[in-house]
């Protein structure tokens, strides 16, 4: 069944929160298990993600997704079904190839990658641990690669459920690893593996078996017609072939930026790559909530309405998103800023204050990137639309730069981990600024109009507003020292939040913004459903 707009953003919403909460359980469970006991091991189990995912991140994500879903959806509504299932299979075969050589080439130089370019600041043991794991979790650019093929041939179609909740699969399989393997496994009383924090490595290769099994099961019914072939002469798949390298050597310049800071915080002591690794995803949930969110659910909208030569539809639908986009993540971000602490203490229970703290600090210099990069991800597929990858990428390779030297230049200076984050902030803020600024040139002013200002001077003046109202209410009701239950940390933070963001509907609302008239509409429906 293929979703509308407001229901695949919703589905998205929906799954990407479950997803959310499952990695807070996740990552509190390795840090009461790690972080204040074993944090050397923490370190080079963080590690080892680097050079798999980066991998992932080059040869397959987001660059399948905005190149192949227009390529592929104009297949389907020209009704050339057969030119389109040759192009999903020659991409899945080829994108198998690659990624399944790929892994193997990790494996094998997994030690000088390790040791010279992902934590050369790491001690000898947490060295060998984070070569040892790297091997481990090398298969996963193999089987995300798969899965991602799969789900995104699911997502052009608008079936959005299976794609939407293939991450919580994943998530579901590494806290099986934490909690079952980290203490052996045993096989009719002979013990075939020791256990200890490589068993949550193990945990990772089960999620993401578990999630190509969920990305399967989701296309029955589609008729999809796939055969090990590559057909190179197929007009689509060549399209494709010629979009994905901007977009996916965008990516890996984004995720170099990832490299560097995992290389930097090894320098900074034991534990240091762990804080800004839990730093760093706390504030890409609500991003993955927001900006990915709702774009993914507007984008083969917007590439609809191009494909039809709609190009004021396409304007406004760009708008619409891009308005719900900031309407939404300012408020969040300030509520993030104010209610760091809080939120660090989902994650970590081990009643160690430093490194709650050291995580605290970072997560509030990278609030001001919750903002922008959920910008980018609505800006950014406003050029894949157009087909274009090129532009989005040589912004990327400016503002990454950008980050990079102000990282470096931050460390030497001496600023710590909250240096990393500050350059991650602002080179976030003039990525966004540059694309955007690109668009309207193109659109000849059409595309953000005085109507669009007039509501961002609005929701800015809101967003202080409900800044106010949380930093009040985080003296209100402090984190104590003590605060390390869930029982107790999650009542305050969701009393600091729903009266922050009532304050934000109020203030949206005698500003008439139009994002907030649905919100008091359906508050009015629920509150008033039996009135006559």
């Amino acid at each position: 069944m293929k979703l509308s707009v407001k229901s695949a953003a919703i589905v998205l919403a929906v799954s990407t929160l479950f997803s959310a909460l499952l990695g807070l359980f996740r990552d509190r469970l390795l840090n009461s298990y790690y972080l204040g006991t074993y944090p050397t091991g923490i370190d080079a189990y963080t590690a080892a993600f680097t050079i798999p995912d980066f991998m992932f991140f080059i040869l397959t994500s987001g660059a399948l997704a905005v190149s192949f879903i227009p390529v592929f959806n104009q297949r389907l509504t020209t009704g050339n079904k057969k030119s389109a299932w040759e192009l999903s299979s020659s991409l899945l075969n080829l994108l198998a190839i690659a990624t399944l050589i790929t892994s193997i080439l990790i494996m094998i130089f997994a030690d000088p990658l390790i040791r010279y370019i992902v934590s050369p600041g790491l001690d000898e043991s947490g060295m060998v641990l984070a070569i040892n794991m790297t091997r481990v979790i090398a298969i996963n650019p193999f089987l995300f690669s798969i899965a991602t093929v799969l789900t995104s041939v699911q997502q052009a179609v608008g079936r959005f459920v299976f794609y939407a909740f293939a991450p919580a699969i994943y998530n579901i399989g590494i806290i099986i690893g934490i909690t079952c393997f980290t203490g052996g496994i045993n096989l009719f009383g002979l013990q075939i593996f020791e256990g200890g924090i490589m068993g949550v490595a193990l945990g990772v290769i089960l999620g993401a078996v578990m999630q190509l099994i969920v990305a399967l099961i989701g296309l029955f019914g589609l008729g999809m017609d796939y055969e090990f072939k590559i057909y190179w002469k197929n007009q689509g798949f060549r399209s494709i072939l010629k979009l994905l390298p901007a977009r996916s050597l965008d990516q890996g310049i984004d995720y170099i930026n990832g490299i560097v800071n995992t290389n930097l915080s090894s320098r900074m002591g034991a534990g240091a790559v762990r804080s800004f690794n839990q730093a760093s995803a706390l504030h890409q949930m609500p991003i993955n909530l927001i900006g990915v969110a709702i774009s993914t659910a507007f984008f083969p909208k917007l590439t609809e309405q191009l494909g039809n030569g709609d190009k004021k539809e396409f304007y406004e639908t760009f708008r619409e998103a891009l308005r719900a986009i900031i309407w939404i993540s300012l408020p969040v971000a300030a509520i993030a800023f104010f209610g760091r602490g809080y939120v660090v203490s989902f994650i970590s229970n081990i009643g160690n204050n430093d490194s709650n703290g050291t995580i605290a600090s970072v997560l509030g210099t990278l609030t001001v990137a919750i903002f922008a990069r959920s910008v980018f991800h609505i800006a950014s597929r406003g050029f894949y639309a157009f087909q274009d990858t090129k532009t989005p990428f040589i912004v990327s390779i400016v503002a990454i730069g950008l980050t990079i030297l102000l990282s470096i230049w931050f460390y030497l200076m001496g600023w710590g981990i909250d240096g990393l984050g500050i350059a991650q902030s602002i080179g976030a803020i003039i990525e966004i600024i540059i694309l955007l600024y690109i668009l309207q040139r193109r659109s000849r002013g059409e595309l953000i109009n005085k109507s669009f200002w007039r509501a961002f001077g609005r929701m800015l003046f809101a967003t202080i507003i409900t800044g106010c109202v949380a930093f009040s209410m985080t003296k209100f009701v402090p984190l104590m020292a003590t605060d390390t239950s869930l029982v107790i940390t999650v009542p305050k933070f969701l009393l600091i939040s729903v009266i922050s963001v009532l304050a934000y509907l109020a203030a949206s609302y005698f500003l008439e913004l139009k994002e907030a008239k649905p919100v008091f509409k359906y508050i009015k429906k629920i509150l008033f459903r039996n009135a006559k």
